[in-house]
């Protein structure tokens, strides 16, 4: 099969698109602040990229890259992944991690980050 092919056209999209809004030393600040197991804080990990200062527009496109099944949530699975959109080298979330970053936009307990939770997260 040419999944491989895929990933390589989608990552480039995704690569180019967080590139128009973050910087690649806001996007390298930001895995720094959370190479540890356990270390990530969503907080910490959206000042440093430099997200709670976009615009609203700015914020509803990087999660547009983020729900990468166009479900309008943010699921478990993709918010595990969450480092890798920023970089293919960058590591999963550790269950733990995940859960807290979910927890923590999912307004309604319906276990994923919908429209609203997102906004919520990263103006902290």
């Amino acid at each position: 099969g040419n999944s491989t092919q895929e990933c390589f056209s989608f990552c480039s999209i995704l690569d180019m698109a967080l590139s128009s809004i973050l910087t690649e030393a806001e996007i390298a600040a930001g895995l720094q602040s959370c190479q540890a197991a356990d270390s990530f804080d969503y907080k910490t990990f959206f000042v440093k990229v430099g997200l709670n200062s976009k615009s609203k527009d700015q914020v509803a496109k990087v999660f547009g890259i983020l729900d990468q099944d166009r479900s309008g949530f943010i699921e478990e699975e993709e918010l595990k992944l969450f480092l890798k959109n920023f970089s293919a080298s960058a590591r999963a979330l550790t269950d733990a991690e995940t859960k807290a970053f979910l927890a923590a936009g999912d307004s309604d307990g319906d276990g994923k980050i919908g429209v609203d939770g997102k906004t919520a997260l990263i103006k902290v």
